[in-house]
């Protein structure tokens, strides 16, 4: 009964309390001696019942009886001298921030790249992490950035209000592609006038269509920033296809000048996608390629149909794709008939045990969405992205300019063709400048206040123009400054790295590419492999002309 019970508890404190003196006096005392000797001890004997403790006071916490004796926590007082050390034990303790360390060194390895982080991390990484070189050059990023935030403790007042002539001269710079090769320091930026047209040289870019009173980059997402905006060709279908003409002219225009590698690269930006073209030779390719993000099912299956092969990179083994052992993955004919015959394996078991009549099997159609599940889950994600080589890539430009799913029939981008961004002039091209604007503000230190002066360029700053923009800013601020990128997110997955089926010879790459309009150093980064994966550079700092950078 549980009046029983009770009493019978009663009289076990009771007895406990009277027998025992006090935990508290004795037990910590011994355990403590017994601690700095190194000796091996037993948990705390359990009391008699629920809330056995010493007599009046407060009942002292209880140890787990199933815990190791070696997992109690560190304490800063405690000595470690000799009496601490166990040199019997194989295994050395690892604290929590150590553990960390290991699980992040494995599960991502190409972290141990990024020399800088922030200071909120709860990971500290230990000096192995960091790498010994000095890092004098970026990782190469291919996504395009939004807006630039550098901050200085030297003046950017170089960079407000270029005289006429300097601006013509940049003008000038740029398209007849003059290489330019600052000092490595300048002791008076705003009395030099090189520095100053290179700088107008990196802020122009090359835009079709070209629409004053539309914003045309970013597209994606750009519905209400558009809204309430002129558009006179939405409901005027000859207008339409004016604009789509002239748009089909200066994209076959621009494939063209990438195939005889007078064009590094460009982009093509639509409503729902972009398409980055790369010229053979850089990101570490022998062969054109063209990167698609995001994608969708929909996209991907009329791509098939119209003979486009492809590849997800991001994708390595699926249900509906599968590897061979070398690693090529097999012709969307040979995956099908492959999952055919699986499932007939599936199913032959029940002829074999003579129910199959009298069990009823999953129609074609549930059969067909369990494999295609998958595949419409990752659609608008970045491991959706799609590769496409060589020649196919031609195929994929006839494909682009002939798909109705390209421009949009309804909403505020309704009839406007896609954005082609590109670093050199093309066929209809218009030519751009990017925002440039310097701030100059107080900021509060120890001793007071100091000056904190900061360069904001906004824009679409594609890979070549935030080279050029680094290295320039590297000799005007005398190799310190700070930066802060901001990408647009559906390009940072154009960072991945790519599977090479030979490795380039880069003065052979380098003397090719010699007439696509970038400065050696610029194409020598750019022809450099991806290694950011799906992300992209986000903060830069240089200090004595060495980068630390995160991503």
């Amino acid at each position: 009964p549980p009046e029983v019970v009770r009493l019978r508890r009663r009289r076990a404190r009771s007895r406990g309390a009277a027998a025992s003196p006090p935990r508290e006096l004795t037990e910590p005392a011994a355990r403590r001696a017994a601690l700095v000797a190194g000796l091996p001890l037993r948990p705390f004997p359990a009391a008699g019942g629920r809330g056995g403790g010493s007599g009046g006071g407060p009942a002292a916490a209880r140890r787990n009886p199933f815990a190791r004796l070696d997992n109690r926590p560190r304490v800063a007082a405690e000595p470690d001298g000799p009496a601490r050390e166990q040199p019997e034990s194989p295994v050395p303790f690892l604290d929590s921030n150590q553990e960390n360390d290991l699980l992040w060194e494995e599960k991502f390895p190409e972290r141990t790249t990024v020399t800088e982080l922030p200071q909120t991390s709860h990971v500290s990484f230990s000096e192995p992490d960091i790498p010994s070189s000095k890092i004098t050059e970026l990782p190469v990023d291919w996504s395009i950035k939004t807006r630039l935030l550098f901050t200085s403790s030297q003046p950017f007042t170089w960079a407000d209000h270029l005289k006429a002539q300097e601006e013509a001269q940049g003008l000038v710079q740029h398209c007849r592609a003059t290489e330019v090769t600052l000092p490595k320091s300048i002791q008076d930026p705003k009395l030099s006038t090189e520095l100053r047209c290179t700088f107008q040289q990196s802020l122009i870019y090359w835009l079709h269509p070209a629409l004053s009173w539309l914003p045309l980059f970013p597209r994606i997402g750009a519905d209400r920033k558009m809204a309430g905006k002129t558009s006179p060709w939405s409901n005027d279908a000859t207008l339409q296809h004016v604009l789509m003409s002239d748009w089909s002219v200066s994209f076959t225009s621009l494939y063209n000048l990438l195939k005889t590698k007078l064009c590094p690269y460009f982009y093509v930006c639509t409503y729902q996608f972009t398409v980055l073209f790369r010229a053979a030779g850089l990101a570490g390719s022998d062969l054109i390629t063209a990167l698609i993000s995001p994608t969708t099912r929909g996209l991907r299956e009329a791509m098939r149909n119209e003979g486009i092969e492809f590849s997800l990179p991001l994708i390595k083994e699926s249900g509906h794709k599968k590897e061979t052992a070398s690693g090529t993955s097999l012709g969307y004919g040979e995956e099908q008939a492959i999952s055919d015959e699986d499932e007939e394996e599936s199913f032959s078991w029940l002829e074999e045990m003579g129910v199959q009549d009298k069990i009823k099997k999953p129609d074609i159609l549930s059969i067909k969405l369990r494999k295609e599940k998958h595949e419409v889950q990752m659609d608008h994600r970045p491991e959706s992205v799609v590769l496409v080589k060589g020649i196919n890539t031609f195929t994929l430009l006839n494909f682009l300019i002939n798909s109705k799913s390209l421009v949009a029939t309804s909403g505020p981008q309704a009839g406007l063709p896609p954005t082609l961004l590109s670093p050199v002039a093309f066929r209809g091209a218009t030519m751009q400048m990017l925002k440039a604007r310097s701030v100059n503000v107080k900021t509060q230190a120890l001793s007071g206040y100091r000056d904190q002066f900061s360069l904001e360029i906004t824009g679409p700053i594609m890979p070549h123009s935030l080279h050029s923009l680094t290295m320039l800013l590297k000799s005007s601020q005398s190799g310190s400054f700070s930066a802060v990128l901001y990408p647009h997110e559906p390009t940072a997955v154009f960072n991945i790295c790519l599977q090479m089926d030979k490795v380039l010879d880069m003065e052979v790459v380098h003397k090719e590419l010699t007439n696509c309009g970038l400065h050696p150093n610029t194409l020598e980064q750019l022809s450099q492999i991806p290694l950011l994966g799906k992300s992209s550079l986000r903060n830069v700092v240089l200090r004595d002309y060495i980068y630390n950078w995160r991503s």
